[in-house]
């Protein structure tokens, strides 16, 4: 039997408070005393006492209220009279159209003394009323100063002086390491400014979005934890509870907070223009994959980002062409397209960055002056080369040059130039990689190819220079990717 395990986010429906949860069993885990080396014993926290006496203040706990269209459930099912009419009634399943509330909980923390509530965006999101619960009593209505579904970030204000505050830390920082131990922060399920402890089991993990930078912990969290800060033992708060696996709905460990390396940079942007304003570099990469290495000149590992386009904008503006390995961004090494994503998007908008790029097996230097990304529109152009049909079987393709029938087959503008699939040999390396009859090669060993010909010569080329790969870029639907591809014996 396959257990379904989901990524969860942690804001809590508030449908029936605590009723709705059943029955609480309450147990008593059992500790066995273990003798621990010196240093272990040294480094462990007698008590977590102190720490949440000095954070606690500062969490908050946030319910919203929601204006929703009225549910008209299963009508004409439970007739009049009917045992089970009221029932229904009091899940909303009148159909008398009329709209109703729908309240949710989550978590929060101040980071000013003046009113500033970080929490996470899914938690305040179409809400009408935001109502902030102070730990040490009474409540105030928030207002929402910007959200950023990107990083699920999302900061509030509250009309407040001198209240207890906490600040950042370094999510990069040695207290955030592995095996260190962090305090998690919140309203799990209802039960309002709960502290629980943990670990950090993992770092760096992505989930779903462009900017994942996660911190993983074993700490417990539980819906109603969403926006709830993720404390070091400094009392800095190194992330913001955001998810949790799990194939039940509740904590079995695995819980991820958004880095503050992510969270700050946000934070600031929403307050100080109340949107975010990330860099953009202008081009589509995909990573170097080690089976691409060979057919790349001057590559020695998988490294860098591979741009696969480049449509108008900065990165053209720059010099960029497709085929380029971007190696270096603003000083830094480029291990591979995740973290070029997030160190363009932490640059400021309108920064000129030296970005080092290899090309043709040599290293150039480009200056790109960065642009906005959530204004970004990217333009692909492409090729007009009238076509000449011929075709070929290599490398386990059947290549044809460009028909108007085989354009209408396989739905291909007609403008569009390279050498279309129409067969693949199933027992190839191409099926491995996942080409598909359809699938456009505009280019073989970083070289454009309109004709048969030119395929052949890439090949050619390819296996006097003792290649073991022949790198190609492939589009599928106007997307592009570069596949390396065997060269046969």
């Amino acid at each position: 039997m396959t257990t379904k395990t989901n990524v969860m986010l942690l804001a809590m429906p508030m449908q029936a408070p605590i009723r709705a949860l059943g029955a609480l069993f309450l147990g008593l885990a059992l500790a066995t005393a273990m003798a621990l080396p010196a240093p272990a014993q040294e480094n462990r926290p007698i008590s977590f006492a102190d720490l949440a006496q000095q954070i606690s203040p500062a969490v908050v706990n946030i319910t919203t209220s929601t204006t929703v269209a009225a549910n008209t459930g299963p009508q004409g099912i439970v007739p009049e009279g009917s045992p089970f009419e009221d029932f229904f009634d009091d899940f909303g399943n009148r159909g008398d159209g009329s709209p109703r509330r729908s309240s949710a909980l989550g978590s929060g923390f101040v980071i000013s003394a003046d009113g500033y509530v970080v929490t996470n965006n899914h938690v305040i999101e179409g809400a009408d009323e935001i109502l902030i619960e102070f730990f040490a009593g009474g409540e105030l209505p928030a207002t929402v100063v910007g959200t950023d579904p990107n990083t699920d970030i999302a900061l509030l204000k509250v009309e407040a002086i001198d209240l207890p505050f906490v600040e950042f830390g370094n999510s990069d920082g040695p207290g955030s390491r592995v095996g260190e131990w962090v305090l998690a922060m919140g309203n799990p399920l209802g039960q309002g400014f709960s502290v629980s402890a943990g670990i950090v089991s993992a770092r760096n993990r992505a989930l779903s979005g462009t900017y994942d930078d996660y911190i993983q912990t074993d700490a417990a969290i539980n819906r109603g934890n969403s926006g709830g800060p993720l404390f070091n033992m400094d009392g800095e708060v190194i992330g913001v509870n955001t998810a949790i696996l799990s194939p039940n709905g509740g904590s079995i460990g695995i819980g991820f907070a958004m880095s503050s390396a992510v969270v700050i940079d946000v934070v600031d942007q929403l307050r100080e223009f109340g949107e975010t304003r990330r860099g953009w570099l202008g081009v589509r990469i995909q990573d170097v994959t080690p089976d691409m290495v060979d057919a790349i000149d001057g590559l020695d590992l998988a490294r860098g980002a591979l741009v696969t386009d480049v449509p108008e904008g900065p990165a053209q503006d720059a010099g960029m062409l497709s085929g380029d390995v971007i190696l270096s961004f603003d000083g830094i090494d480029v291990p591979d397209t995740r973290e070029l994503v997030r160190m363009v998007g932490n640059s400021p908008v309108g920064k000129a960055v030296p970005v080092q790029v290899l090309r043709a097996g040599e290293t150039e230097e480009l200056t790109v002056v960065l642009a906005r990304r959530e204004d970004a529109e990217a333009v692909f152009p492409v090729a007009t080369e009238a076509p000449e049909p011929e075709v070929s079987e290599m490398l386990g393709l059947t290549l044809s040059e460009i028909t108007p029938e085989l354009a209408e087959q396989f739905g291909l503008d007609g403008s569009a130039s390279g050498l279309v699939i129409t067969a693949i040999d199933p027992l190839s390396d191409a099926a491995v990689k996942g080409i598909l009859p359809g699938d456009l090669v505009t280019e073989a060993g970083q070289q454009p190819v309109a004709t048969v010909e030119d395929f052949t010569a890439r090949i050619e080329e390819a296996t006097e220079a003792g290649r073991k790969s022949l790198l190609l870029l492939v589009r599928r639907g106007g997307d592009p990717r570069f596949v390396a591809l065997v060269l046969e014996e």
